[in-house]
C-alpha cells in the first residue's frame, strides 16, 4: 500500500498520509480546497504537490523500510 508525507515551504513535515494525501491535509490542516503545484523541468511541468491555505506543500511517496525475502 503506498503512503505518502508532505513537506510545507516552513519545513514543516506532515507524515502518515496515506493512499490519498490531497484529502489526509485538508482534514488535517482544516480546509475543504487545493490547487495543484507545479515545477518546472527540461520535459514541461511536473505536479509536485499542491497549496493549501499559505501552505506550498511538497508531497513525496514513502517507500517501505522492509523489502520481500528473496530465495
Amino acid at each position: 500500500m503506498k503512503t505518502f508525507m508532505a513537506v510545507d515551504q516552513y519545513g514543516t513535515t506532515y507524515h502518515d498520509l496515506g493512499p490519498h494525501p490531497r484529502k489526509a491535509l485538508l482534514d488535517r490542516l482544516g480546509y475543504r480546497k487545493a490547487d495543484k503545484m507545479y515545477r518546472d523541468t527540461t520535459s514541461g511541468p511536473l505536479h509536485c504537490g499542491y497549496v493549501i491555505g499559505k501552505l506550498w506543500l511538497d508531497v513525496y511517496e514513502v517507500p517501505p523500510l522492509h523489502a520481500e525475502a528473496r530465495p
